[in-house]
């Protein structure tokens, strides 16, 4: 059984910054790409930013230049590091690997910017 624990979530001030993690635990054999994705309310779930295994990173054009990914394999955990933020970013950030080729979710971490 693999779990993801995610931390990091809270209030912050537009401008300010946040960074989240994301923790796989359990029978790991393999993660391939990590992910972060958000969904604001009335509005569905979408991709903030991903990672591969060998680093490759892809951002959702709305935090380019504002937002950096990155991982750490030798603790399974993905980041996620938020600056900037604008109320627009405020949503529950949802964590995705893909351990052991299934994907797994996070249980979400709200962000809350304010303005």
């Amino acid at each position: 059984q693999v779990q993801l624990v995610e931390s990091g979530g809270g209030l912050v001030q537009a401008g300010g910054s946040l960074r989240l993690s994301c923790a796989a635990s359990g029978s790991i054999f393999s993660i391939n790409v990590m992910g972060w994705y958000r969904q604001a309310p009335g509005k569905q779930r979408e991709l903030v930013a991903s990672i591969s295994s060998g680093g490759s990173t892809n951002y959702a054009d709305s935090v380019k230049g504002r937002f950096t990914i990155s991982r750490d394999d030798a603790k399974n955990t993905v980041y996620l590091q938020m600056n900037s933020l604008k109320p627009e970013d405020t949503a529950v950030y949802y964590c995705n690997q893909e351990v052991n080729w299934f994907d797994y979710w996070g249980q979400g971490t709200q962000v809350t910017v304010s303005s």
